[in-house]
């Protein structure tokens, strides 16, 4: 989507793996990352690796944002630590979800952990042991069902 000397913006689909691990050691993003960018990718902490600074799950499609030297690592870092807390950095998602929620917009304000019953998955924490997390929604679309009722809805998260 975007390339400087800096920074790399890839439109990742859904089902590509980012990072090579067991089982997944070639036709990966950072696989690709390296094979295109060459001699311009710096070393990132002494060795030759895009600076990936946010995550996107295997079956996420969206916008991943890579640093190709340590400056921009070093950067891109700290606005996407803050969270969008200090308004240097704004993450926009759209996304299909099941039904409708009862209000069209609002604010989802609830700590989020890694769910105790499945590690691979994160949930809303008890008490203070989550990390902060907010986001507002809105609903651009409602779809309905054969049966008239709500079915999917298109909505806009940050």
């Amino acid at each position: 989507v975007y390339e400087d000397r800096d920074v790399i913006v890839i439109d990742k689909p859904a089902g590509l793996v980012v990072h090579p691990a067991a089982g997944h050691s070639s036709g990966t993003l950072v696989n690709a990352l390296i094979a295109h960018c060459g001699a311009s990718l710096s070393g990132i902490g002494g060795v030759m690796r895009p600076g990936i600074v946010h995550r996107l799950d295997k079956d996420t499609s969206g916008l991943i944002v890579v640093a190709k030297n340590d400056a921009a690592h070093q950067a891109l870092s700290e606005q996407f630590k803050s969270h969008g807390a200090d308004g240097r950095l704004v993450r926009t998602y759209r996304a299909l979800v099941w039904g409708a929620p009862d209000r069209k917009e609002g604010i989802i304000d609830l700590p989020l952990a890694r769910s105790t019953k499945n590690r691979l998955k994160i949930t809303v924490a008890k008490g203070d042991s989550g990390r902060h997390a907010v986001t507002h929604y809105r609903v651009l679309e409602t779809f309905a069902g054969a049966d008239g009722k709500p079915a999917v809805s298109l909505m806009e998260l940050q």
